[in-house]
C-alpha cells in the first residue's frame, strides 16, 4: 500500500510540476518569426510540407467537424481561396480530431477546392480552440496566429496586404511540382 501511494505522490507531483510550467516551455509559434517546419497528409494522400509552399501565402486552419463555427468558416475560406489562389494564396483544413473517418473527410473535401488535411506534424500548439489559424507569408514568415473565425473583412485586411508583396528571387514556389488546386 505505501508503495501504490508513494508512486501515486510522484506521479501527481509530476502533473502538478507539468502545469505551473512557463509558458515558455510550452511551444507555441512565435509572431514575426520563421514559421516552423510541419508535415502534412492531405485526404488524396498528397504529403507535403512548408517548403512546399515557398513564395506563397499559406493560411493553416484547424477546425473540428463538431464546431459550428468551423462549419461557417471553412466555405468562406474556400471561397476565398478560389478567388486568391491565382496570386499565390493557399489553404489547408486539418482537422483536430482523429475520429473523422477518412471516407467523410474525403466528402468534405470533394465539395471544396482546399485541400482537407488528415494527418498533421508540427510545432503548431497546443490549440486551445477551433478554429485556429496561422498565415504564413512567402518568405516563410508566420504573421498571423488566433483562435477566432475569420470574416471577409478579416481576410481582407490580413491577406491582401501578404498577397500584394513580391515573391523575392529566393522565394519561388518549391520545385515539387505539386499543385493544391483540384482539376
Amino acid at each position: 500500500m505505501a508503495i501504490k501511494r508513494a508512486i501515486f505522490v510522484a506521479g501527481f507531483a509530476a502533473c502538478v510540476a507539468l502545469l505551473g510550467a512557463s509558458p515558455a516551455a510550452i511551444n507555441h509559434p512565435a509572431i514575426d518569426r520563421p514559421a516552423p517546419d510541419f508535415q502534412v497528409t492531405t485526404a488524396d494522400g498528397k504529403k507535403l510540407a512548408l517548403a512546399d509552399f515557398k513564395g506563397q501565402v499559406l493560411v493553416l486552419n484547424f477546425w473540428a467537424t463538431w464546431c459550428g463555427p468551423c462549419k461557417q468558416e471553412l466555405p468562406l475560406l474556400d471561397a476565398y481561396y478560389r478567388a486568391r489562389q491565382d496570386v499565390g494564396l493557399r489553404v489547408l483544413a486539418i482537422t483536430t480530431e482523429d475520429s473523422l473517418p477518412l471516407s467523410r473527410l474525403k466528402k468534405v473535401g470533394e465539395v471544396l477546392a482546399i485541400p482537407m488535411v488528415r494527418k498533421f506534424k508540427g510545432d503548431y500548439g497546443p490549440l486551445n480552440a477551433v478554429p485556429t489559424s496561422y498565415i504564413i507569408d512567402r518568405r516563410g514568415i508566420l504573421r498571423y496566429a488566433k483562435a477566432a473565425v475569420f470574416t471577409l473583412d478579416d481576410l481582407n485586411e490580413i491577406l491582401i496586404p501578404m498577397l500584394r508583396e513580391p515573391a523575392t528571387a529566393d522565394a519561388e514556389p518549391a520545385a515539387s511540382g505539386q499543385k493544391l488546386s483540384k482539376p
